[in-house]
């Protein structure tokens, strides 16, 4: 019963990286997939001076990326691996990014037939310490267009 549990959770993971990897942006910025399991995700973006702006803080533009893939990823999963977008999200920004890496972390808070509403922290890591830097909320929808290749 574990070995099948365990499979499952490998298979979810595998799916995620080859979505990941298919995201050409994703490729962009060297997103990174460390967590995938139905509803929840974490993503993370080591920060390189190409992604920061004239003050050296993460680019909003960045922190923002972060959040929708991860809010995505979760109601993706959370709506059975089905073929999704983002219909809306907010994002507030908590105090500057500062550091060597960004991750997001996020869960579906509700999923029904045709949308799932997520929740989404964005924290910078600055030597190691983990600072929230910004709140984000969204509705991810399935898509209904059956020949669509779009998936979360």
């Amino acid at each position: 019963m574990a070995g099948d549990k365990d499979a499952a959770a490998d298979a979810v993971f595998r799916m995620g990286q080859g979505v990941l990897a298919a995201q050409p942006f994703s490729q962009l910025l060297g997103a990174e997939l460390h967590a995938l399991v139905p509803g929840q995700v974490e993503l993370q973006v080591p920060l390189r001076d190409a992604l920061r702006q004239q003050n050296g803080f993460a680019h909003g533009g960045v922190v923002s990326y972060l959040a929708d893939n991860a809010l995505t990823f979760a109601g993706g999963t959370a709506l059975h691996g089905s073929a999704v977008l983002t219909s809306e999200f907010k994002i507030n920004y908590l105090r500057p990014a500062v550091g060597q890496r960004l991750i997001a972390r996020a869960r579906a808070v509700h999923a029904g037939k045709s949308q799932a509403v997520c929740v989404c922290e964005v924290f910078s890591v600055q030597d190691g310490q983990e600072k929230l830097c910004a709140l984000a909320q969204g509705t991810i929808a399935r898509v209904t267009d059956s020949s669509s290749k779009i998936v979360p």
